[in-house]
């Protein structure tokens, strides 16, 4: 049984038209200032269920500020969000997550005096805690989940000052999984990773698709690692959506390359 069925803390409305199916998850007009800075500026998208949908644009365009306004971590001037059809506005950070809606962040968060699987047994506790304390934690569970980011067995008992740079990005990306998502969103996933992690945190990102239909909205400047994991691009420049369509579409848009690109770029 879903989160909105057995909740009352959202509103029930169509998210949809008659043009194409329901969303997964959808933005509406979505806008925020500070002070005199438009951050994001009636901003509509949606992702589809099983969908992967890049957001690029250059530094200062308004991405994080999106997830962040999906996630309510902090709240629009104007605008809705709809998760499966139901508009979540007054949902919670805390109940967008047991609805289904997660996420990770551009600079690794970690607890630093928990372990791996510690920190998969919090990531947990957003929809067991109650039964977590009455049975105790499920180390079987926690170690799979540990092991399905290559931080299985006897890493699950490291520390987060042990782990490079493509391991903090591994614990994010695994705390985020133990909740379970429908939707994840990714903030800048591969920053600061070398060729030979990006490569294994698509592979994850890959498999984990393929195994559990898991819908991405991913936000990255690193292109060569994103074309490949997503079916769709949107754009944000100033804070608006500038255009969306295939990876190629969109590279290959005269405004693109000269918003964000650079006009010489080129493919390889």
């Amino acid at each position: 049984m879903s989160y909105f069925t057995e909740n009352k803390g959202f509103d029930t409305l169509s998210a949809t038209s008659e043009n194409r199916p329901q969303p997964m998850l959808e933005a509406r007009g979505l806008t925020k200032s500070f002070g005199g800075l438009m951050a994001t500026k009636n901003v509509s998208l949606h992702v589809n269920p099983g969908e992967s949908l890049g957001i690029i644009g250059p530094n200062g365009a308004g991405k994080t500020t999106l997830l962040n306004l999906l996630t309510k971590e902090i709240t629009p001037d104007q605008g809705s969000v709809f998760l499966n059809g139901n508009c979540i506005d007054r949902l919670s950070i805390h109940k967008r997550v047991l609805a289904g809606l997660a996420r990770t962040y551009q600079v690794p968060r970690p607890f630093h005096d928990l372990t791996i699987q510690e920190h998969i047994r919090v990531g947990m506790m957003p929809d067991g805690l109650f039964d977590m304390l009455l049975h105790g934690a499920d180390d079987e569970k926690e170690l799979k989940i540990a092991e399905s980011v290559g931080l299985g067995g006897e890493r699950a008992q490291q520390y987060p000052y042990e782990l490079a740079m493509g391991d903090l990005r591994r614990l994010e990306l695994v705390r985020t999984l133990a909740t379970e998502p429908s939707i994840l969103l990714l903030d800048e996933v591969f920053a600061g990773l070398t060729v030979k992690e990006i490569d294994q945190i698509s592979e994850l990102l890959t498999n984990r698709r393929a195994t559990h239909s898991t819908t991405y909205m991913i936000v990255s400047h690193d292109l060569k690692a994103l074309e490949p994991l997503v079916d769709r691009v949107v754009v944000i420049n100033f804070g608006e959506v500038m255009t969306e369509g295939t990876f190629r579409e969109v590279v290959a848009d005269t405004d693109v390359q000269n918003a964000y690109l650079g006009t010489g770029w080129e493919q390889e």
